[in-house]
């Protein structure tokens, strides 16, 4: 039957006969005498098959996914990688799943075991959780917080940095309430040996390794629980925080910034080498209002409003990026080009500043692969976090990756969103008694069958009886998504559908999720059914696969049944290819 055939508007209801096959001749019977695709032993497992590339996190520059498979990879939507050698990872998939792999030291995995893994893991003891923010610090411990504002933490706890009121090794998460459970966390922040989160109402809560005034309880002694900073930011805001190796920093709503804790090399900006056991204002940037501060092992970094950067402290490596390797205990402009830079990035465990312009330029500077970049210099990379990932020591994340929500809506996701909705649809198909609900024009353009009926034809209702509803809902939205989501049995009728229609692309992704459903019960139906819809390679893949297996096929219900001049053209060419050579 041709595609003029069909009546304008209406396809036709009559079954057609099936097409004859060029090599593999199948016996004239009526379609609706073919036997249940149930019966044909074909799985029923939905497969996703789409030609275009999923949109995926970029994590492979870090050499520990090496351990993940193509597969796996393409499932990542967050990551972080840390580990005093960049040896381990957590990561979480489209599916809201946690999954764990590494060297586990003091169970930072958090598996409930210290054994390392080189296969992914899931952490099923936070089943249902969802990760707003990660940090980790030096043992390593780690600490996270919910989309729910809740905060978990496990892993090394010799100094408390759990905060769970306990010093021995945490192997499982666990979850931290004291003095934090009417709270809602936003961020975290980790440095060596202590903890920071801040919540929603701008308070901050700190815990840990004090020994240097890092926790800013006014004392030096160890903080075993939460305990809200106070001193000179009570009653203030904050909006981010972050942690060097053994001080802490926050910056307030109105642009100040506050540092307490270690400072032996000037990494509080204060003009001193002092430490400080509670928040300190940086009198240096009065006037100057911060974004934001990332504390790199023993330096500081703050971007302004008008997206300038300024760093101080610790400069053996460069890492302050100004022309020199002197420590500065005062904020000191650092001079990367004349574009705004709207991002700043550094990390506790690393002496490596990086920086993004508003241009989407990336600079690096401080110790880089051993090398000393005393200057902010230009790369070839995308983000900051390709810097730490090829640059730093050790190779870790500086924050939590994460695949950018992304409100705007391209032309294809807007497409796709409008499949089968009767509020803009102007057309409807009624199939098995069921509506799928489209739009003329988009079938116009996508499809030749649709521009050619829809000519003279002003029906806003087409009955469909060829085919089933799932197939023929499964083609409609393959023309507003270019993919098809279906099982291998429910493929067979779309590729019988793709072959009718003449759209050969279809045809390929029915092709495509069919081979991902054989197995030797239903290779001889599959085997039929290639040749029947003129499938040449999805033929070639069946008959492969059924010589391969031949011992076990030729054992199936499926081959018993066979049709004689099918099985007689199988014979044929699996005799030429040796498949009975002793």
């Amino acid at each position: 039957m041709s595609l003029s055939s069909v009546p304008a508007g209406r396809p036709s209801r009559r079954r057609r006969q099936p097409v004859a096959a060029p090599n593999y001749p199948v016996a004239a019977t009526q379609e609706a005498e073919r036997p249940p695709l149930r019966a044909w032993g074909l799985r029923r497992t939905p497969v996703q098959a789409t030609l275009s590339s999923l949109k995926m996190l970029d994590v492979e520059k870090w050499s520990i996914f090496s351990l993940c498979s193509h597969e796996e990879l393409q499932l990542i939507r967050q990551a972080c990688v840390f580990g005093n050698a960049g040896n381990e990872v957590l990561y979480t998939t489209v599916n809201d799943e946690i999954f764990v792999l590494g060297t586990n030291s003091c169970g930072c995995l958090g598996l409930g075991d210290v054994q390392s893994t080189i296969e992914p893991r899931k952490l099923d003891s936070l089943s249902g959780k969802k990760i707003a923010c990660l940090s980790y610090g030096s043992g390593p411990h780690i600490v996270l917080a919910t989309t729910e504002g809740e905060v978990f933490a496990w892993g090394h706890n010799a100094y408390s940095q759990l905060g769970n009121g306990a010093t021995n090794h945490i192997l499982v998460p666990c979850h931290i309430s004291t003095n934090l459970s009417n709270k809602q966390v936003i961020e975290v922040a980790c440095g060596s040996y202590h903890s920071l989160v801040l919540t929603s109402d701008g308070e901050v809560f700190a815990w840990g390794y004090n020994n240097s005034g890092q926790v800013g309880s006014g004392s030096t002694a160890n903080q075993p629980i939460p305990r809200k900073v106070t001193g000179c930011l009570q009653n203030k805001v904050v909006v981010n925080i972050a942690c060097g190796q053994m001080c802490s920093v926050a910056v307030l709503d109105s642009g100040e910034v506050f540092a307490w804790g270690y400072n032996g090399n000037g990494q509080l900006g204060l003009g001193s080498s002092g430490n400080q056991s509670n928040p300190c204002r940086i009198a240096a940037l009065q006037g100057i209002r911060v974004q934001r501060v990332a504390c790199g092992y023993a330096h500081t970094l703050v971007l302004t409003e008008e997206g300038q950067v300024y760093a101080w402290g610790a400069n053996s490596y460069g890492q302050l990026g100004t022309g020199n390797k002197s420590n500065q205990s005062y904020p000191t402009p650092v001079s990367v080009e004349k574009d705004r830079i709207i991002e700043i990035a550094a990390c506790h465990s690393a002496h490596t500043s990086a920086a993004k312009t508003q241009s989407g330029h990336i600079y690096m500077w401080g110790q880089c692969r051993g090398q000393s970049v005393i200057l902010p210099h230009l790369t070839h990379f995308s983000c900051t976090d390709d810097v730490f990932a090829c640059f730093a020591t050790p190779a870790v994340t500086w924050r939590l990756l994460s695949v950018e929500p992304d409100d705007h809506l391209t032309v294809a996701e807007s497409l796709k969103r409008e499949f089968d909705n009767p509020n803009t649809a102007d057309l409807k198909f009624l199939v098995d008694g069921k509506y799928i609900y489209a739009h003329k024009v988009l079938l116009k353009i996508r499809c030749e069958h649709f521009r050619s009926s829809f000519e003279d034809s002003e029906e806003d209702i087409i009955e469909m009886s060829e085919f089933s509803y799932p197939v023929y809902r499964a083609f409609l939205e393959y023309l507003y998504t270019d993919s098809i989501s279906l099982s291998p049995e429910e493929a067979v009728g779309l590729l019988d559908l793709a072959t009718f229609y003449r759209e050969n692309r279809l045809k390929k992704l029915c092709q495509q999720t069919i081979k991902q459903g054989i197995c030797e019960e239903n290779a001889i139906a599959l085997l039929s059914a290639a040749v029947k819809y003129e499938a040449e390679d999805l033929e070639e893949f069946c008959f492969r696969f059924c010589i391969n297996h031949l011992t076990v096929v030729t054992q199936t219900s499926g081959f018993a049944e066979m049709d004689h001049d099918l099985l007689k053209n199988f014979i044929s060419k699996a005799s030429r290819v040796g498949a009975f050579k002793n």
